[in-house]
This record gives C-alpha cells, structure tokens and sequence, in this order.
C-alpha cells in the first residue's frame, strides 16, 4: 500500500518524443510536447518535465499543443494554431502548481471549458470529476453561480476540479478554502485570491487568459482521435451544437400511422431558459445521459448509463440525495452521511434528521418545477414518465423517435400537463 501511495506523488516522466506530426494526405498537423521548469519552494533548480503521469500512475503521457499546420477536410476547416487553452497552459499560467499536473487534471479543465463556452454571456462555473461535471450553473456573479454549481453536489466535488469563466473574486475563494480541490481555473484571480488559496500547497491554480474568448471555439472544429487496443485510429470531427437560442428549439410534433401528434402546452420563458442551460451542459456530460436543471443550476446529473429510464432514475435519485446532504450541510455544518452514523452511535436523536427529509420532500430534492434534458431521444415514455413524476415540468430531447407520439402523450395526459421541445439534434459523447 505503501508504494501506490508513493506513486501518486512521484512524477513518472515519459518517452514521448518532442515532436509529433499527423499527416492527412498531403496536409500535416503539427504538435509539440508541452513540459514545464516548475521549482519547488527550497528548491535550487527544477527538471523541465511533462506530464505526472496518465490516467494511472503506471501509465506514460505526454500532452502536446498544436503549433504548425492548417487542415481543411471537405466543407470542414479544422481549428488552427495559436488558439490554444489547456495545451498551451505556461510555467507563467501556474500561479501555483501544487504538485506536477497530471492528464486527469488537464482534461478535467478541458471538460469544463468545453461546458463554458456555450456559456459566456452570464458568470458560470463548472465543478468537475472524472471529465463529467458534478454541478453547473450561471448566476448574477461568479460566486453566486461558484456556489450553485457547489452544492447541486458537495460529496462529488470533493477533490475535484473547478473551473470559471469570470475572474475569481475573494467570496468565491473563501468558499472554495473551506473545501478540498484539486484544481482552480479562470481568466484571471482578483488582488488577494492567490493569497488566500495558498494554503492549500498541493492545490493547483492555474490562469487560463483566454477563457475570455471561449465563445468562438463554440463553432471550431478539432480532430477527434479514438484509439483502439489493436493500435488502429478512428477519427471524426468534434460535434457542434446547434442550439445556440432557445429560437433553436423545435416544437415536439411528429406523425404515427397517419395520426398528428404535438405537444399542447407551450414553454414558460423560464423553462426555455433553463432548458437551454441543460442542454448546453449536456454537451459535456458522458452518454447515456439525462440531467435535471432549475434557474440555472444543474439538480440531478445522471451519466454513461446502458438504459435511458435507468440512467433518469438514477438522476432523479441523485438530486433528491445531493438535496438532502446540502441541507442537512446548512442547518448542522456537516454531511448528512455523518449525521445518520453519529444517529446510529447514539450521538444525535433521530429527529435531529427529520427537518432533513422534511425540506427535502418538500420540494422533491429540486426536482419540481425542473427541466429534464437527454442528449438523446427516448425510445418509450418510460423515461419521460420518470421525469413526470419527479416534478419536472418540461422536457428537452433530440427527438427522431419512432415512438415521439408515446413522449408527447405523455406530456399531454400530465395533470398539470408538461410541456416539451425538441433539439433536431442528438449530442453522444464517449
């Protein structure tokens, strides 16, 4: 045990070459490798290094920033050099590196800003773990929106990754040092941030300036590279989201054997919005999915399930447990897990839990009054129903399903009815 400890604080260095070239015909692409000369405090010297390690500390990696080339594929001009954000982080950008940066911890920012860049108009923040967000959300200020995005889910953000589209202010700092994470990004860090986030010497707070432009790479396109274990490639073109409005949305109609079905009840401007937010997220969060979202803040987030209804429950279960473990936070100052083992060992009456569940049955976890978002469409009403049932009012999903008519029924036979919008456009990602 001793020695896997060790190896996560061992920085395992790699054979990568310093150049990479990716030929496409008669284009080339051209990468080189990122390394970085970071000096620990008492240290005389540093190595320059890359990457720790890969997604185990048994595995070499290597990143590298795209620096030559201009590749244009059919109608399909692919993104060029000099527009780099995680790959072309500097020793400069590491305002503290705490221990060496590893390739979970530069995806996990790239996850949040591929989720930020449809976000730009309002302050956002993405938490992240694993390269899915564990919460989301927009407000009025970058620590409004920090602390939403918090507390959709405390247990999981635990030693995760933050990222802001908006200078981090002094209230979102705070809050952020009361709590263990991994890494901090934004475009800038107002006067006294970095001070009082240092205390946390193995956090990494990095400065990614061009977070500030993250709205154009909203319709950039990059290669996208899937290994496979036999040695062979598969590439495709990164996705884009069409849905850039809520005039983007399609009514929910379709037609079954000769008979029109549509939806009957129109969006709220609230739910179009909220909508809109979900299905922005949802271009970041592994399929399948389905994510519930109310006032600009993720609920629930359920991911890379193998069922549709399955990974709907699984959202909803979520947001009702995440609910609870956030109040039970704000009235005792404590995670609700621990709260039922001091019940169970006779430290706190059972009661203590029931303005708990109280405030939780309430208002169903969050979930009444949500929107309900798949990034793909739902081939029967069983996952709608789920959504139903759980308090959602409003319902976003590609749409294409040879049973749409069961959705939309679905919807209409709701009492109060629920109303939904289709994208024309599903949004998988592996």
């Amino acid at each position: 045990m001793q020695n896997i400890r060790k190896a996560y604080h061992t920085i395992l260095g790699d054979h990568f070459p310093d150049q990479m070239i990716i030929q496409f015909g008669e284009s080339k692409l051209i990468y080189k490798k990122k390394t970085w000369k970071l000096q620990s405090e008492g240290e005389e010297s540093a190595a320059e290094l890359g990457l720790r390690y890969g997604e185990n500390p048994d595995q070499e990696a290597a990143l590298y920033e795209l620096v030559n080339g201009n590749l244009v594929l059919g109608d399909c001009q692919f993104i060029n050099p000099g527009n780099g954000l995680v790959s072309s982080i500097s020793e400069v950008d590491m305002l503290q590196f705490g221990k060496h940066p590893g390739k979970i911890n530069l995806t996990d920012i790239d996850a949040g800003l591929n989720i930020l860049k449809y976000l730009m108009n309002k302050p956002a923040a993405v938490v992240l773990k694993h390269n899915n967000p564990s919460g989301a959300a927009i407000g009025e200020t970058i620590s409004v929106a920090f602390e939403k995005a918090f507390m959709a889910d405390r247990l999981a953000a635990m030693g995760g990754v933050v990222v802001l589209n908006r200078a981090m202010d002094k209230a979102s700092a705070e809050l952020f040092n009361e709590n263990y994470f991994e890494v901090i990004a934004a475009p800038d860090f107002e006067e006294g941030v970095v001070d009082i986030l240092a205390s946390r010497r193995n956090l990494r707070i990095v400065r990614i300036d061009k977070i500030n432009q993250l709205a154009k790479f909203k319709t950039l396109r990059f290669v996208d590279f899937k290994s496979l274990i036999d040695g062979g490639i598969i590439v495709q073109q990164s996705p884009l989201n069409r849905i850039q409005s809520t005039r983007d949305f399609l009514p929910a109609k379709t037609t079954f054997k000769g008979k029109s079905y549509e939806i009957q009840r129109k969006p709220t401007q609230r739910e179009l919005a909220d909508m809109l937010f979900g299905w922005q997220v949802e271009q970041g969060v592994t399929s399948n999915s389905v994510l519930f979202a109310k006032d600009g803040a993720t609920v629930g987030i359920g991911t890379g399930e193998q069922d549709r209804v399955g990974v709907a429950k699984i959202a909803a279960a979520k947001a009702k447990e995440k609910y609870a473990d956030a109040t039970c936070f704000k009235i005792y100052g404590i995670p609700l897990f621990m709260l039922e083992l001091e019940i169970a060992q006779g430290k706190r009456s059972l009661e203590d839990r029931e303005p708990i569940m109280l405030a939780t049955q309430e208002v169903n976890g969050g979930l009444l009054g949500s929107v309900m978002v798949s990034d793909a469409f739902f081939p029967f009403r069983d996952g709608v129903d789920v959504g139903i049932e759980a308090g959602a009012t409003a319902i976003c999903h590609p749409g294409g399903s040879i049973r749409d008519f069961e959705s939309i029924t679905a919807c209409n036979e709701a009492n109060p009815k629920v109303t939904m919008v289709f994208t024309g456009q599903r949004t998988f990602k592996h």
